[in-house]
């Protein structure tokens, strides 16, 4: 019984500090499916108990943005080297496939 408590506990303060870093509490509401009042209460039971300090600022919000958008590109790049090598792939797999080969006649 203990530990739910103590999972709640976390879930609710994962959403107030959702909704403190600037994402709309409708949006949070939905997320965790409750009511956006519930999540207004959430957040300021939150900072009653954690105060302002826990509050992210707009510079850490504007450098984890940053970090999002360089992971974000950073994933694409991934992403296309990995197309890349699953054509490569698939194009040896077929010349293996192939009784004669072109690289294999001289």
């Amino acid at each position: 019984m203990r530990r739910r408590n103590r999972t709640f506990e976390a879930i609710r303060h994962q959403a107030a500090r959702e909704a403190l870093s600037g994402i709309k509490p409708a949006i949070v509401a939905r997320k965790y499916e409750v009511t956006s009042e519930t999540i207004r209460s959430w957040v300021k039971e939150f900072q009653e108990t954690h105060g302002d300090d826990s509050i992210p600022t707009f510079s850490e919000r504007a450098a984890d943005e940053q970090r999002y958008l360089e992971l974000e590109e950073k994933h694409a790049r991934a992403m296309k080297v990995l197309g890349e090598k699953e054509l490569e792939l698939e194009i040896l797999r077929e010349l293996i496939k192939k009784k004669n080969p072109l690289s294999m006649t001289n």
